[in-house]
């Protein structure tokens, strides 16, 4: 479960204040001038933070290994698989609010409202069985959750590819919509 945090929040939390940092210091109109089309500027703000996320998963598997001897039943590169897919929704949602806000702090606030509802919705402090009905309906809109079942499922539970494979779909519409969402809504004028 700590390991979905991090991953989640960090690299939420990063991409969020990426281009509101390029705003306040004022090299996004230096951007904006050349002929960079809009979706190769997205590309090359996720790509930084998408490695990152990867090497916090790395690390956070190794920990969790070596100090609390976590079993890791299932396939690690299946859980790379998803984690990469799961961290350009996360990016995507980050580079989203960020398209509409003006200063790092008013990012990290929004970052921060998300993060917590998705935390607290995702299953993975209080079972969604015991959510009221319009709250569990709720969830199935909440990526967090999914990768709080994957993991589960991987490492816990030793599951394979036919067992994600209906997740990982619904992770990777998440995806391309929030990618699609932070193309479109990026504007090159000021």
């Amino acid at each position: 479960g700590i390991l979905v945090l991090l991953v989640t929040m960090i690299t939420l939390f990063l991409s969020g204040m990426n281009i509101v940092r390029e705003k306040e210091i004022g090299t996004l109109e230096q951007i904006n001038v050349t002929p960079i089309k809009k979706h190769h500027f997205i590309i090359g703000k996720l790509f930084p933070f998408w490695v990152l996320g990867m090497g916090l998963l790395t690390i956070g598997l190794l920990l969790s290994k070596v100090i609390f001897n976590t079993p890791m039943l299932g396939n690690l590169g299946l859980l790379y698989a998803y984690t990469s897919v799961y961290i350009l929704v996360i990016l995507g949602m980050g580079l989203f609010i960020s398209n509409f806000t003006d200063t790092q702090q008013q990012a990290m606030f929004i970052s921060w409202f998300f993060v917590v509802i998705f935390i607290l919705m995702s299953g993975l402090f209080t079972p969604i069985e015991s959510m009221p009905k319009w709250a569990q309906i709720l969830t199935e809109f909440n990526p967090v959750k999914y990768f709080v079942e994957i993991i589960r499922m991987v490492l816990l539970k030793g599951s394979n590819f036919n067992d994600v494979f209906p997740l990982a779909i619904k992770t990777l519409a998440y995806a391309l919509v929030m990618n699609g969402l932070a193309v479109w809504s990026y504007k090159k004028t000021l």
